[in-house]
């Protein structure tokens, strides 16, 4: 089964829901027309469709492959990345200074919906790639802008984040790694784990961004600093040279994503890896916030992307497979399985979520547009505050749902789904490492909770809340049953989501540890909710259409029936997650370790 870009529904998504219109009115977007927008979607989905697609299987089977201190890709991948950056795809959203198209955040997130969709394994080096950018964008000095970016950027080199140590995930306090001045670049010694594309054969030079401490360095995160420390060092030319002091030493082997090498780096072997400091020494973790910010917001489209596969994977099987009678037939003969309840409901479930999700996935790449391009400076702080929001709930929500719906997805298949031939197996695997990396979901959560609800007491999120009571108001003009389902839901939506907020704020401030009890179910309350938001507006906006004969019928009543679904079916129980969120500190902490 391979994987057709959902183009229709992404289209409307951009333009319906996420408001491409006005993005492509702020300075620097003027060339981010409608024509441009639609043949670079149409472009990338070809890539992703014809090229990508077909490579997803094999590359799972095959793997990456460590051979003499060289990790070798999967068959295809070499070619199909010098395609991919034979023809820009890579700069698309960066700095016209280094060589970047200057094209919007949000026309990327959306082609990188595609890229991930269609081959994951693949997909995870663009990732790592993009935040390495960012962050040597934002902090590095001109000379390494200079030196690094415009290749980065291009694609001719690739970039990496190394954070994780044998002894220190997510605490990054505990790092080890040492770095110690010599002349002007520093010798960098240690070993750094689950590095994604730590060394791969695909391009001609990979930048490492390395956290490590100098020797007089205070303990902690403050004691931390950033380096760039190339697998090639640069020569005065900007060319590539000597092979610094780091090499791969190992591979992992993985539940999924079998096709993405995940490194083990050892550096300074022999004296030391030179590196070069970004910014001012201390200052490591907060740069490279930067750069995990960006890659979180990713991390969710990967969510979105493997469910948008599964799901398509799952129908095509349920209109194919013939099994059992039809229950609203008197007719004895099997039919295919998208006839019975069940299956429906399933493929149903699916199809709501992935278009809840890639309706705020498309808004909150939106906002992080409008915050970098708006020319009212207080309008972009707000902007920017509403992004931060909504950046942890886009990584777990969707990379929670990413997995519950390819596991539906082998449900679909029945016992055909637990045989790896079918490849549903392998979305399931492959989507099992979303809610982990980039900061596992639990601390998602616990940001949305103990920072940005903390932060403002949750003045942001009620300005969401707003928003939503606004589009139920607006709604009141609407015809028909379903819109009227629909605007009753997102009122009690909005309603739960304040109460939600309302509560976790007043705990965080008089007992943090109550909050950060219940912070998952506030974070799943608070997705499904603003999910549920933005498909009302989506339902809205297809009856507005219809009436005005403006496109497809068929896909407009469909937005506006698979809305009515989610808005029925599945926010209901998340609203529900009220109860929880308030009752989890009573009893989370109440057994002893020695109970567990």
């Amino acid at each position: 089964m391979t994987y057709t870009a959902p183009l229709a529904d992404m289209r409307f998504a951009l333009r319906e829901v996420a408001g491409l219109h006005q993005v492509a009115s702020l300075p620097g977007y003027e060339h981010a027309t409608d024509d441009t927008i639609d043949a670079v979607l149409e472009e990338a989905a070809k890539l992703s469709g014809n090229g990508l697609a077909p490579l997803n299987r094999e590359g799972d089977k095959v793997g990456a492959k460590l051979e003499n201190g060289v990790v070798r890709t999967a068959p295809g991948f070499a070619s199909i990345y010098k395609e991919f950056v034979d023809g820009g795809w890579n700069s698309l959203p960066f700095d016209p200074e280094f060589g970047g198209q200057g094209m919007p955040w949000l026309l990327a997130a959306t082609v990188q919906e595609m890229w991930q969709a269609a081959n994951m394994g693949f997909g995870l080096v663009l990732l790592l790639n993009q935040g390495a950018i960012d962050a040597i964008h934002h902090h590095g000095s001109a000379e390494q802008k200079a030196t690094f970016l415009p290749r980065m950027i291009s694609g001719e080199w690739t970039g990496t984040m190394n954070l994780t140590e044998p002894q220190a995930g997510s605490d990054l306090a505990q790092l080890k790694c040492r770095a110690v001045k010599t002349g002007d670049h520093y010798l960098i010694t240690g070993q750094k784990i689950f590095i994604t594309y730590g060394e791969h054969d695909m391009a001609e030079n990979i930048v490492h961004l390395v956290l490590a401490r100098t020797p007089d360095a205070p303990p902690g995160v403050r004691g931390i600093s950033l380096f760039i420390v190339p697998k090639l060092l640069v020569g005065a030319d900007g060319k590539p040279g000597r092979r610094n002091d780091l090499r791969c030493v190992s591979l992992e082997h993985k539940l999924g994503i079998h096709a993405s090498p995940t490194c083990v780096m050892s550096f300074g072997d022999d004296g030391g890896a030179e590196g070069y400091l970004v910014g001012e020494q201390g200052r490591g973790l907060s740069y490279m916030f930067t750069m995990m910010n960006n890659a979180r917001l990713s991390v969710g489209i990967q969510g979105l992307a493997i469910a948008e596969r599964a799901y398509q994977q799952a129908a095509a099987f349920a209109k194919s497979r013939v099994q059992s009678k039809d229950d609203g037939s008197a007719k004895p003969e099997p039919v295919a399985i998208i006839h019975h309840a069940d299956v429906r409901r399933m493929l149903m479930t699916m199809r709501a979520q992935i278009e809840a999700m890639r309706a705020l996935g498309y808004y909150t790449a939106a906002g992080i547009d409008g915050a970098l391009k708006h020319p009212d400076k207080e309008i972009a702080r707000k902007t920017q505050d509403r992004v931060d929001l909504l950046i942890p709930i886009v990584k777990a929500w969707f990379t929670d749902l990413g997995n519950e719906i390819a596991s539906i997805g082998v449900q679909v298949h029945g016992g055909m789904g637990f045989i790896e031939e079918t490849g549903a197996a392998q979305h399931l695997r492959d989507a099992r490492i979303l809610p982990i990396y980039e900061g596992t979901n639990g601390i998602q959560a616990r940001d949305l909770v103990g920072r940005k609800i903390a932060k403002d007491g949750g003045e942001t999120m009620f300005a969401l809340v707003s928003e939503m009571r606004a589009l139920a108001d607006e709604m009141k003009a609407a015809v028909g049953d379903d819109m009227a389902a629909i605007r009753t839901a997102l009122a009690a939506g909005a309603d739960a989501l304040e109460q939600a907020t309302m509560w976790v704020a007043e705990a965080a401030k008089a007992e943090l540890v109550a909050a950060l009890a219940g912070s998952t179910p506030f974070l799943r309350l608070a997705g499904t909710a603003l999910g549920g938001w933005l498909l009302a507006k989506g339902a809205l906006a297809a009856q507005a259409k219809l009436a005005g004969r403006d496109g497809d019928p068929r896909f407009l009543e469909a937005k506006i029936v698979t809305a009515r679904f989610y808005v029925e079916v599945i926010l209901p129980p998340a609203l529900a997650q009220l109860g929880p969120l308030k009752a989890a500190g009573r009893t989370v902490f109440a057994l002893e370790e020695a109970q567990f």
